[in-house]
């Protein structure tokens, strides 16, 4: 780069004092930027240290590498699946790259503040009957945009908040990501959950089957009886068979959202199904401001908003004059003639007269856009009310069922052991009880479902406030790692 300079300077030489200074002032313009890089390439990146591919506090920061390749070959916490999934779930490098695209457009348009340098060599050489010469020139002309009524400022405001915008779409794929896996873990353990229990109820109509088939050899018993049980056995065999088949879909689920094939060996742990729901007693409308002014993908809106504010100023600009500094110097060595040196300076003023048009209709586009973006932001927070709201109540509905099945299930359990042991003793029948075995059967799987509502619903209601993040998923039981 020096060595650069010095020929710049040597070949400017000739030139007055103050016209030398003015080379000076443009060349110096360069090193700050430059200095460490080449001329042509920097890969200092003016705004790509403000994006990460995983933003802060999504991560634990207790972690020492938690992107790195992990084999799991353990039981894996709630934390470990969130942290797997940001880390490797293509759609959080999707939108890094996306991120990363939009911060060096901030960098194009700071450009636009910066001189330009341009040096251009050209030779030839010509060979007649009669002559033979050559010719060698070089020109460098340095350039400098002084006024062009507020177009690069808007540029970079436009980049700025694109910028912006991105980073807040960022951050709501990864929320999105995060909700997607959480809800992926809790859907494993209910899956297990309603294996166990087909497995349990398996075993009790087996148990109903031989009491059945026992009377039946015994004489006491008809043989629809012993049909009718064996045949709600084979049924509560067939539905186990269904949910292993659901829970290894469950677990294909788990690893596509980590980011790893779908016949992975994964595990997890352990999960309560007898759990005490929080009470649920917020004020929704402060849930609903909260949520307008954290959600990043409203924030992201109204970032394209102010973009596209900005652009309309651009195309404004664009449509009025622009005044530059030009400064050149050629240098040409003709082998039949004199050396040459020319050097010029002056000043450029571009005054667009006529375009057919264009730049009022530029401005036009420029204000539709930004009407259009606007439109979109007003129906993205109606949407974000609409998404705590529905999140709030489906939570207050999870925590009153989870209460409710609770209930049910503890009266199915006695309802059915009544029933069975009224039917081995001889005075009940073989309907009541494999009633009352399919009920209890039933109400399991509602306690379950009802566990597994509640937490997705308390996932989802801080993903629709903007809240979800590593500190809320450390407070899950699950989250603890082992």
């Amino acid at each position: 780069m020096w060595c650069l300079i010095i020929q710049l300077l040597k070949r400017f030489l000739n030139l007055n004092f103050s016209r030398f200074f003015l080379v000076i002032s443009l060349l110096s313009a360069l090193i700050p930027a430059y200095a460490l890089d080449s001329i042509w390439y920097s890969d200092k990146d003016l705004k790509e240290g403000n994006i990460q591919l995983i933003p802060d506090g999504y991560i634990d920061p207790s972690t020492s590498d938690p992107c790195s390749q992990k084999t799991y070959d353990k039981a894996l916490s709630l934390v470990d699946v969130t942290e797997a999934a940001l880390c490797h779930n293509p759609q959080t490098k999707e939108v890094y790259a996306s991120a990363k695209v939009q911060a060096a457009q901030v960098g194009v348009a700071r450009s636009l503040f910066f001189p330009s340098v341009t040096d251009t060599v050209s030779t030839s050489e010509n060979k007649t009957r009669s002559t033979n010469y050559s010719n060698l020139t070089n020109k460098i002309v340095a350039s400098y945009l002084l006024y062009d009524f507020g177009s690069r400022d808007a540029t970079l405001e436009s980049a700025n908040q694109l910028l912006k915008a991105a980073s807040g779409t960022q951050n709501a794929i990864v929320q999105n990501v995060l909700l997607s896996a959480v809800n992926a873990f809790y859907q494993v353990h209910a899956s297990k959950a309603i294996l166990n229990a087909s497995i349990e109820t398996e075993n009790l109509y087996k148990e109903s089957f031989k009491s059945a088939e026992a009377k039946y050899i015994a004489g006491v018993a008809t043989p629809a009886d012993k049909l009718q049980a064996q045949t709600s056995f084979a049924n509560a065999t067939l539905s186990k068979i269904k949910n292993e088949g659901i829970l290894k879909i469950a677990y294909g689920n788990l690893a596509n959202v980590m980011g790893v094939t779908a016949n992975s060996n994964l595990r997890i742990v352990d999960s309560q199904i007898d759990v005490i729901p929080e009470i649920v007693d917020q004020d929704i409308q402060a849930l609903i401001e909260q949520a307008r002014l954290q959600r990043p993908d409203l924030v992201a809106s109204e970032a394209q908003v102010a973009a596209s504010l900005a652009k309309i100023e651009v195309a404004k600009a664009d449509s009025k004059p622009t005044v530059s500094l030009n400064l050149s110097n050629t240098r040409s060595d003709d082998s039949n003639a004199a050396f040459t040196n020319n050097s010029a300076i002056g000043l450029n003023v571009s005054i667009p007269l006529f375009g057919g048009y264009k730049p009022t209709y530029l401005i036009r586009s420029a204000e539709a856009t930004a009407e259009l973006n606007a439109s979109q932001r007003d129906q993205l927070k109606l949407q974000v009310s609409l998404d705590v709201w529905t999140a709030y109540q489906n939570l207050k509905t999870a925590n009153e069922s989870i209460i409710a099945s609770n209930v049910l299930v503890l009266s199915a359990e006695e309802s059915s052991r009544v029933a069975l042991g009224r039917y081995k003793e001889g005075v009940g029948n073989i309907i009541d009880t494999l009633n009352a075995q399919s009920a209890l059967a039933n109400a399991k799987q509602q306690k379950i479902q009802s566990v597994l509502n509640w937490n997705i619903a308390r996932t989802t209601l801080a993903q629709s406030i903007g809240v979800l993040d590593n500190a809320m998923i450390q407070k899950l039981p699950e989250a603890k790692r082992q």
